[in-house]
């Protein structure tokens, strides 16, 4: 049995190599709490049982759950063990997901207490009142607001561990000025910035202790461009070849002065997260979304001509009167300006969202379970949703993957994204999947539509795709001129197996 302590912080992370930044601002900021407090990060794919299990061992008093889209799920089945087994643990619940009453999910119901909005004070004060047997009485607890200048910094808390293993998440401010209805963010009432000179500072220490990937999760990083410079200029006075920053950037606000920091940054040591969504001016105006198209596109040009960032950027399929065609052509010219990725999101609800106001008039339907996912709209119906989920799981795998650089454009030709659904509708129908084709067999695949069904010059598709196998570095030759049944029957006599092994 593990030495008991009163307070556990924890959550589930999407994958091993995220790290749980929000729960290190509480336990930096714990004051005389923190001795008594001990962090435990998860994953998703562990089982929910042993989770409550390692949780339990601690015989904790207070246990507070980040909860996101992502691990509601997973959360949801452990508390209600924790509950079964262990009734008087008191379950603190935070996060995006429950913070906002009273449009919070069923979980909220099996908690003792809900925190809505910042936590690094509210969650403190709760522990102490709870542990000095002075427990609130009301369940849901707005989040106090605090000066960022007052809080304590958590980046001490990334370990040796975290250091080699996980990304290391910075930020040098919160909040958004921007009203774009689809995001939380648009519920902040503008940015603050962290003090610039303690933050470096921290940043420094990072540094010197060996952290070469910083990933910032600042929602606008070039909204104030001296800040910007000021911090890209404290990197490029620590670049080594392996020194990595990403950033989240406003596609439309790249003045010379920034442009000139970042012509300074040596191939692959930026990447710009650049949040297109639609390049549709009515559903943007719709949406509360200002951006400036033609400055957006000059800019993404410039980046990709003039720099060595690697740019990725994000479209949004579903939107309130999106339709297949619109989104065709925000696809296209998108792909027109060659960034290195283009994410494809399917809309999702999320609690608390201004959008949802466009539910009814929009017929809006989302999927009821997380990650509460787009499934038809007024103008865009399920089969059709379902398709372009497909689309966008080939994309990923064929686009994004940088593995097909030179069979792309054949893919793509002078209608990207008519060839590519072609493509797309193609594999599904021939696979029966989007997930789990080998990437030799995804070569055949591609060979056998880019031939059959897009009609190309067999020895064109097979030089084209033989560069992109050498660069690939797969074991094996695909077949071309002998492919296999590309619908396998289903192994015979294979069923009882292991029963067979009892004799």
């Amino acid at each position: 049995m593990a030495q008991q302590v009163d307070i556990l912080l924890t959550t589930l992370n999407a994958r091993y190599m995220h790290s749980a930044f929000g729960l290190r601002y509480l336990l930096a900021n714990m004051e005389e709490l923190a001795f008594k407090t001990k962090m435990l990060e998860f994953t998703i794919q562990e089982q929910t049982l042993n989770i409550a299990e390692q949780l339990l061992q601690y015989q904790p008093k207070i246990i507070g759950f980040s909860v996101y889209i992502w691990n509601i799920r997973e959360i949801s089945d452990i508390v209600t063990v924790i509950k079964q087994i262990s009734p008087d643990t008191v379950i603190v619940l935070g996060g995006p997901e429950v913070g906002h009453y009273p449009d919070v999910p069923d979980i909220c119901a099996l908690a003792d207490f809900v925190i809505s909005g910042p936590g690094e004070k509210s969650f403190r004060e709760l522990c102490s009142q709870i542990l000095d047997k002075a427990r609130p009485e009301t369940k849901y607890i707005d989040g106090i607001a605090t000066d960022l200048a007052e809080l304590q910094l958590p980046y001490h808390l990334y370990n040796e561990e975290d250091i080699r293993n996980r990304l290391i998440y910075v930020e040098a401010s919160r909040g958004c000025p921007f009203k774009c209805e689809f995001c939380l963010s648009a519920l902040d009432k503008t940015a603050t910035a962290f003090p610039l000179e303690s933050f470096l500072a921290e940043m420094d220490a990072l540094w010197q202790r060996g952290v070469r990937n910083f990933k910032f999760i600042d929602r606008t990083f070039n909204l104030k461009v001296s800040t910007s410079i000021r911090i890209l200029e404290f990197f490029l006075e620590r670049m080594t070849d392996d020194l990595y920053l990403h950033f989240e950037v406003v596609p439309d606000n790249l003045p010379d002065k920034l442009k000139e920091a970042l012509k300074r940054f040596p191939p692959n040591s930026l990447q710009f997260e650049i949040g297109i969504q639609t390049f549709d001016s009515d559903i943007q105006t719709l949406i509360s979304r200002k951006q400036n198209n033609d400055k957006t596109r000059e800019n993404i040009r410039w980046l990709r001509q003039h720099t060595g960032a690697h740019l990725h950027t994000d479209l949004i399929f579903g939107l309130p009167s999106d339709s297949l065609d619109n989104f065709a052509e925000s696809f296209n010219q998108l792909v027109a300006l060659n960034p290195h990725e283009i994410q494809l999101g399917i809309l999702k609800r999320l609690r608390g969202a201004p959008l949802n106001r466009h539910n009814e008039n929009f017929a809006l339907n989302y999927n009821p379970q997380a990650p509460y996912n787009i499934l038809s709209t007024s103008s865009v119906d399920f089969m059709t949703m379902q398709r372009v989920n497909r689309f966008a799981r080939f994309w990923d795998m064929i686009g994004n993957s940088g593995r097909f650089i030179n069979t792309l454009p054949l893919i793509l030709g002078d209608d990207a994204f008519a060839r590519f659904m072609l493509l797309s509708d193609r594999l599904f129908d021939i696979s029966g999947s989007t997930w789990k084709i080998a990437l030799k067999r995804l070569f055949e695949l591609l060979f056998v539509v880019l031939t059959e069904d897009l009609a190309i010059d067999q020895q064109t598709v097979k030089d084209h795709l033989k560069l992109d196998y050498a660069r690939a570095g797969v074991k094996g030759i695909p077949d071309y001129e002998n492919l296999p049944s590309l619908n396998k029957p289903a192994k015979a006599g294979v069923a009882n197996k292991r029963q067979r092994y009892h004799g």
